[in-house]
């Protein structure tokens, strides 16, 4: 998460992390380490407004959430769900756990391990933002009894703030849409997750050969598996657009019908013209079915900023209405960003993990191997979970394995090769260094063992 995340944390959190590190607003809610002339109600109100700002920004960046990231929480919703049928919050929580515990807390936390920050906060700072954690990370948590999650007495009155039905709604809206997928599954036990709905004026789509293009109102509804329109709410649906079959949501030209706020559903036979009521209405509309669809194999990478009208493109003059896009489509990560990541490190740090737990990694192959064979004694430490296909898993465990093992002989290699080329008493390594004196003992070991 953090090296797919790193952006979508920057967009989101840093500058309001900013902002606190500048104002140095008081915001100690202990009363045994208030500092004289500190007033305790201040300080939990300049705190309160820092999480109920940070809140917001969280709970409505899901459409920035890494889409990498957003099918791994659909595979974990999916997965748990399965699991824990009787729990029905189960696929919220499994989400939440990661998103909020070891993704927006950490980062509030430790700002510069994120690149939030330049360098470490100072003390004061420091305190702020380790409050400001525990609040998100308790509101994202969505436990029946929060208050009492809190060793403190002071944070659990302070939590009192956000004991209101509206931060867990706006929660769970949060946490469905960054694990919802437009993806169609027939294995899926996902119930469709209702995303947005409201009314708006669509263009009618041309679907029968003669008959009027006129503009009407229609009570839309989008959900992560179609996008529909009927009459009015709680109708059936006149048109039902899969979301495999959006290609593309971009911005209308002012000029195609002399209407604002206007955008387009593209499909793959024509495209669906519509207005908002306002332009953030356009822009939520606008992002959140980018969010759904930017899944889609056969998205557009080029489209027609304005409409076909009296047989050719407003915007390219071009005569097919089949004719490719003449602009560039929107969306995804701009081309500027630098993220500052040393791979070599994340690498190294992965290779030893890896390394350190071969043992375990091995007794695992062993567990897979047993159950794909018979379904005999199963090892202990894996028999409280279900290995869904273990042949799969062996094969997986297997190539880490050895991938870690030919590291391991290669390390050694480079080391030996190196100490032979370096000469006792040179600069890399002086007289005195225990690492090249154990290597030569070592060597001398095993030549003895040899002969």
């Amino acid at each position: 998460m953090k090296l797919a995340g790193m952006h979508y944390l920057q967009v989101t959190l840093k500058p309001v992390i900013e902002e606190i590190c500048q104002s140095h607003r008081p915001c100690e809610i202990d009363p045994v380490k208030l500092k004289d002339g500190e007033n305790l109600e201040n300080n939990m109100e300049n705190l309160r407004q820092y999480v109920d700002r940070i809140f917001t920004i969280i709970t409505k960046s899901g459409v920035s959430c890494p889409t990498v990231m957003c099918d791994i929480f659909f595979s974990l919703r999916e997965a748990a769900a399965k699991r824990f049928q009787d729990d029905l919050d189960v696929r919220y929580t499994a989400v939440s756990s990661f998103i909020f515990l070891r993704f927006f807390a950490p980062a509030i936390l430790s700002p510069s391990l994120f690149q939030l920050t330049p360098h470490h906060t100072d003390l004061q700072t420091s305190r702020t933002l380790t409050l400001i954690s525990k609040t998100i990370q308790t509101l994202g948590s969505l436990s029946k009894s929060k208050s009492a999650s809190f060793k403190e007495s002071y944070m659990a009155t302070f939590y009192e703030f956000f004991n209101e039905q509206k931060y867990a709604d706006a929660v769970k809206n949060f946490l469905d849409l960054i694990s919802s997928s437009g993806r169609s599954d027939p294995r899926s036990i996902e119930q469709p997750i209702l995303l947005k709905e409201g009314f708006m004026i669509k263009r009618a789509q041309g679907r029968k050969r003669f008959g009027m293009k006129n503009f009407k109102k229609r009570w839309f509804r989008l959900t992560n598996h179609e996008f529909t329109y009927q009459k009015s709410k709680g109708d059936q649906p006149l048109c039902c657009i899969p979301i495999e079959n959006i290609l593309a949501v971009e911005r209308l030209e002012e000029e195609s019908f002399r209407m604002k706020n206007m955008f387009q559903v593209i499909q793959p036979e024509r495209a669906l013209y519509i207005q908002a009521n306002n332009c953030v209405e356009a822009r939520d509309w606008i992002d959140v079915l980018t969010k759904v669809s930017q899944r889609n194999q056969q998205r557009l990478s080029v489209y027609h900023p304005a409409a076909y009208l009296n047989g050719h493109w407003l915007c390219c003059r071009a005569s097919s209405d089949m004719a490719a896009g003449c602009s560039p489509c929107t969306g995804g990560l701009p081309a500027n960003i630098q993220l500052d990541i040393d791979g070599d490190r994340e690498t190294e740090r992965i290779y030893s993990l890896f390394s350190s737990y071969m043992g375990k990694l091995e007794k695992m192959q062993e567990a897979c191997g047993s159950r794909s064979v018979y379904d005999g004694p199963e090892q202990e430490e894996y028999s409280t979970f279900l290995i869904d296909d273990p042949q799969e898993t062996y094969k997986t465990l297997r190539q880490v394995i050895t991938s870690v093992v030919a590291l391991e002989q290669e390390h050694a290699q480079h080391r030996r090769d190196k100490f032979k080329k370096t000469r006792y008493g040179s600069q890399e390594h002086p007289i005195g260094d225990k690492s090249f004196q154990n290597y030569i003992r070592q060597q001398s070991e095993v030549s003895t063992h040899s002969m």
